[in-house]
């Protein structure tokens, strides 16, 4: 069965988004990569050592060859901030791609919208294929996709928090509503129960971090989210039986010899 993510012109095999933060060292990041199965790797540009190849980096135990590099724009607060380094992550030879962040509260980490507007369309206008990280407002996607975003990454909780989906309603509107692009889940995931509740719901991808870095055996937990994931969109992919309020024998007695 052929079933592949496109967003703009690529196409990926792999519905997990795997992040480059808070592993205890490289190496194990690399192992997790690997466990994962994903395709695409998040860099934040203002975390990353671009210039100085004579330093230890990230992007030394990331093989191009086998992952495509996102660059993002972590730890930006104001929209012209993101598209400064939108653009440093092109011009250093990352991407032309770009997970678009623009902070706006920097205890929760939630989204400043208006912002994030402006900078998807400035950075769209200049051919970035621009993902923006937002909150799972369907009215703000729309604009979103209207500014240009390739792709639209609400949250299912606070980044970092390991709460899973918190507002399954919201995000239920946004997946039957936008059918334009894709929309991955990000932010919130704790554990491979989280990714698959979100790919049963529809979603076209997951793109996680602390998830996995921050578990006891980070390389196992890679390896169950890429499970979960799998196990959420083939379940997707099925349609799931009917609910119903009582009991349906699973051996009914119709058609039995006797009755």
């Amino acid at each position: 069965m052929s079933d592949v993510l496109r967003i703009a012109d690529r196409e990926f095999k792999s519905r997990l988004f795997v992040g480059t933060g808070k592993y205890r060292s490289h190496h194990e990041m690399a192992r997790c990569h690997a466990a994962s199965g994903a395709e695409v790797v998040t860099v934040a540009v203002r975390r990353v050592n671009l210039t100085d190849r004579s330093k230890e980096s990230l992007l030394d135990f990331i093989d191009r060859s086998k992952f495509f590099i996102l660059p993002n724009t972590a730890a930006c607060y104001t929209a012209d901030d993101a598209i400064r380094t939108a653009r440093l992550g092109r011009e250093v030879g990352l991407s032309n791609w770009v997970k678009l962040e623009v902070i706006g509260d920097e205890r929760t980490l939630f989204p400043d919208n208006q912002g994030l507007i402006e900078a998807t369309r400035v950075l769209s206008k200049e051919g970035f294929v621009v993902l923006p990280y937002t909150n799972d407002d369907l009215v703000n996607a729309r604009k979103l996709i209207d500014a240009g975003a390739a792709a639209v990454m609400p949250l299912a909780a606070p980044i970092g928090s390991g709460l899973g989906i918190q507002n399954i309603t919201n995000l239920r509107i946004m997946r039957e509503m936008i059918t334009e692009v894709p929309l991955i889940v990000d932010a919130g995931v704790g554990t491979a129960s989280d990714a698959a509740i979100a790919m049963e719901m529809g979603f076209d991808g997951i793109l996680m971090n602390t998830a996995i870095a921050a578990a006891d055996d980070a390389e196992r937990m890679a390896l169950a989210m890429k499970l979960g994931v799998q196990a959420g969109r083939h379940a997707f992919l099925a349609g799931r039986m009917p609910k119903k309020l009582y009991a349906s024998a699973s051996s009914p007695l119709v058609g039995v010899v006797g009755q």
